[in-house]
């Protein structure tokens, strides 16, 4: 897998990714993991059932893997998100959910074109 060539296409940070995990392999590996996440699935189900208290655990959870992982543009978005349903007000932003779901499949997508899966 080209991890440079990944982290351009889904808009991610190679630099700091490799900053923090110090090596491709390492990368690759918790790359791979993510596509075992379900934090993306949560927030779906939580958001269909109403259940913002469940939606807000797992954006945040989200933001936090796309963070550690220097998936920017997901970061961002979830990040976004995050920070709306953290004021409590009972509603879901949809502009913000539809730019989360859109972060999520590029890189999804982009991790499953470059590593055959």
């Amino acid at each position: 897998m080209n991890i440079e060539k990944l982290y351009c296409n889904l808009h991610g940070d190679y630099a700091e990714a490799k900053a923090r995990l110090m090596s491709d392999g390492l990368i690759e590996k918790f790359v791979l993991k993510f596509l075992a996440d379900p934090s993306m699935q949560q927030l779906r189900d939580a958001i269909a059932s109403g259940d913002l208290a469940t939606a807000f655990r797992a954006v945040h959870t989200l933001k936090g893997v796309a963070a550690n992982l220097s998936f920017s543009e997901l970061r961002e978005t979830a990040s976004a998100l995050t920070e709306q349903l953290r004021r409590g007000d009972g509603t879901v932003d949809d502009v913000l959910l539809m730019k989360v779901e859109n972060a999520y499949k590029l890189v999804t997508d982009s991790i499953q074109k470059e590593s055959g899966k």
